[in-house]
């Protein structure tokens, strides 16, 4: 892999082939058995950390949504499907491509939050590159006939948050410590 590492951003249905194809086999490799891809309707994009050579270094994607809570509509963004190259994992990377990520939401005006849930153990890495965790809050996904919560059982989850509104410190405490109803779908039942 060369030095010469860029962050490069598509829409799902627009990321390159030779590309896609690496995005692929690093997420069936970090999780065996998923289906790749996301639901259209979360306007899902992919932002990669790609070498000089074109090998994917990085991955995630960010998905969208309104979410109602407390009697307001908050636009939110979510990190999913965060995957480094096994061969270059420790260096950094992953948290470089996060933190672009987080500074690409923060930059978005149609951007009020970034929400998602991570393995607990996780977290850390995820405060690193600028977000917070919200102790006690509870993300409730998939649908609402059909819900799978992070505090599901066996699940360990912890849910981390970047606020972009005008009253953030408002806005974090709206979010901690409830249930928020999420609600992604059946194909992105969490991100």
């Amino acid at each position: 892999m060369s030095a010469d590492l860029r962050v490069v951003g598509f829409t799902e249905a627009h990321v390159p082939l030779r590309l896609a194809v690496q995005v692929a086999d690093l997420e069936a490799q970090a999780w065996p058995g998923s289906t790749p891809g996301h639901d259209p309707a979360l306007a899902p994009r992919t932002l990669l950390l790609v070498d000089g050579e074109g090998t994917v270094a990085a991955a995630l994607s960010l998905l969208r949504k309104e979410i109602r809570l407390g009697g307001r509509t908050y636009r939110a963004a979510g990190l999913s499907s965060v995957v480094t190259r096994t061969a270059v994992r420790g260096q950094g990377l992953g948290g470089r491509l996060v933190a672009a990520a987080r500074a690409e939401l923060a930059a978005d005006p149609a951007v009020d939050l970034a929400l998602f849930s991570c393995d607990r153990p996780l977290a850390a890495f995820y405060e690193a590159a600028g977000f917070v965790p919200l102790p006690g809050t509870v993300l409730v996904g998939g649908t609402p006939e059909d819900p799978l919560a992070t505090d599901a059982p066996g699940f360990d989850k912890a849910v981390m948050a970047a606020f972009f509104t005008g009253a953030p410190a408002r806005d974090r405490a709206a979010f901690t410590g409830v249930r928020v109803p999420l609600h992604p779908g059946s194909i992105d039942r969490l991100w």
